[in-house]
């Protein structure tokens, strides 16, 4: 009984995939399912049908879904800033800034998250995570729900701020919900499983402390300083939901783009605990206005140093490069940057703990709170998308010809010239995004909008010339 796998990632598919056995042999030389040479294709889990590998094909639609609001959220928001920098000037508790908070918290980090969840548990995880009716009522709910947001935000009418939060909440829940039951297989490595459960555990935290405090702006009821209730409410959502999501992903997606070993170790768990820890003691703390907040800072900052540490060891155990990818890596250089946004603003919420408020502390705290959110978070997962979406177009490209191709090659799907000035433009527009805010300078905020607006605007198109591949018919399939 000969053996069939689906080949790895990099060169020609996704690193993980499920090993089918069939009763069929082949002429010559052994060949996986997709026409390439077994010693091409290591074997991974096994299965006896090419059905049951179907079962680990990721939904073709609802991640594009996901993805299309996320990409539309980062356009406006960007869009916003290079028309009119001086709406998002100044102290940024102002109604114009959060709106663009939650364009790019809500709508891209957490719809890219949400959506790519749905390619990420099949091709790294190893489960299947199918898409349901009621995941479709999650995506509709979580873009009603962002939708409200910012237009009350934007009109500065807040009456319709409890219901737009708490619509968005019930979207972010119901996709929670259906992800964890199959996260909880023995497939997955059981520390970044515990990264992943209590990411969806803090959302869950954040949603309803969204809710209460769009009824406090009605209703004033909870008790406390209104700033540090809002500063809770976004560390339990950037630290506590996206960047323990993000870290704990990493740990599969990083060694497929660099590409190196997987990770192994205590050190996956130790960031697990000490970052949810520290989330969970900053978020009573800064409600409480404790002088904690500095322990629990240091708690974060180490969790977060542990993961740095970890993707230091993929780095110096590189696997040789397939000579198909080109270089430079796009995905490399973002993830790069990313990391780098990451340290600088680890450095940043360091003195803000420990500091005595001074005159530059708003400057500071600006420069942090867009480091964190836009440097590593919104550009790390442009980076991951790099490399999951011409997998993804590609499993389904496979699909659409029952296996047996050709089809275009992952590598080939993306046009390598324009990732390059995407990564030259947010290479640019970042640092000039943090130096216009933190000191706003409306000019530079303008020049730094436009850059990233034009970066997100190359990349949009470029995803949806990768993803019309995963509705390629035998027909007019390209060869590999």
């Amino acid at each position: 009984m000969a053996p069939w796998t689906l080949p790895q990632f990099g060169a020609s598919g996704p690193a993980i995939a499920p090993t089918l056995r069939t009763g069929a042999r082949t002429s010559g030389a052994r060949r996986s399912v997709f026409g390439l040479p077994r010693a091409a294709a290591p074997a991974g889990p096994r299965w006896r049908s090419v059905s049951q590998a179907r079962s680990l094909i990721p939904p073709r639609l609802l991640p594009i879904l996901y993805l299309a609001v996320a990409h539309g959220a980062l356009l406006l928001a960007f869009t916003a800033v290079a028309r009119d920098p001086r709406s998002v000037a100044g102290f940024f508790y102002h109604p114009r800034m959060l709106g663009l908070v939650h364009l790019v918290t809500l709508g891209w980090i957490t719809g890219s998250i949400l959506g790519t969840l749905y390619i990420v548990a099949p091709m790294a995880l190893r489960v299947a995570l199918p898409a349901r009716w009621g995941d479709y009522v999650a995506f509709a709910l979580l873009t009603i729900g962002v939708i409200g947001m910012v237009g009350h935000f934007w009109i500065e009418e807040y009456g319709g701020m409890a219901w737009s939060a708490g619509t968005a909440g019930a979207g972010i829940l119901i996709a929670a919900v259906r992800a964890i039951k199959p996260l909880r297989s023995d497939r997955v490595e059981p520390a970044v499983r515990a990264h992943v459960l209590l990411a969806f555990l803090n959302i869950a935290g954040a949603a309803v402390m969204g809710v209460l405090l769009a009824i406090q702006k009605v209703h004033p009821f909870l008790p406390g300083y209104t700033l540090t209730n809002v500063y809770a409410h976004a560390h339990l959502a950037a630290i506590g939901w996206a960047t323990l999501m993000v870290v704990g992903v990493a740990y599969r997606l990083l060694p497929m783009v660099l590409p190196s070993e997987m990770p192994r170790g205590r050190r996956l768990w130790a960031s697990a605990v000490l970052i949810e820890a520290g989330t969970a003691g900053l978020f009573v703390s800064l409600l409480l206005r404790s002088r904690a907040v500095p322990v629990f800072a240091v708690l974060v900052v180490g969790g977060i140093a542990t993961f740095l540490s970890v993707v230091t060891t993929m780095l110096r155990h590189r696997k040789p490069r397939p000579p198909a990818i080109r270089t430079p890596d796009p995905a490399v250089l973002h993830a790069a940057a990313a990391l780098l946004s990451l340290v600088a603003a680890c450095v940043l919420g360091l003195w803000l703990a420990f500091a005595p408020v001074m005159a530059s502390t708003p400057a500071i705290a600006m420069a942090y709170g867009v480091l964190g959110l836009v440097g590593f978070l919104a550009q790390m997962i442009v980076a991951m998308k790099g490399r999951l979406l011409p997998t993804f177009a590609w499993y389904w490209a496979m699909t659409n010809t029952n296996y047996k191709g050709p089809v275009t090659p992952p590598h080939d799907m993306p046009w390598h010239p324009a990732q390059l000035i995407v990564v030259g433009l947010w290479w640019t527009g970042l640092p000039l995004l943090v130096w216009g805010l933190a000191s706003g300078t409306v000019p530079i905020i303008r020049v730094s909008g436009w850059l990233l607006l034009v970066a997100t605007a190359l990349d949009t198109v470029q995803a949806g010339y990768i993803l019309r591949h995963a509705y390629e018919r035998p027909a007019t399939a390209q060869g590999a």
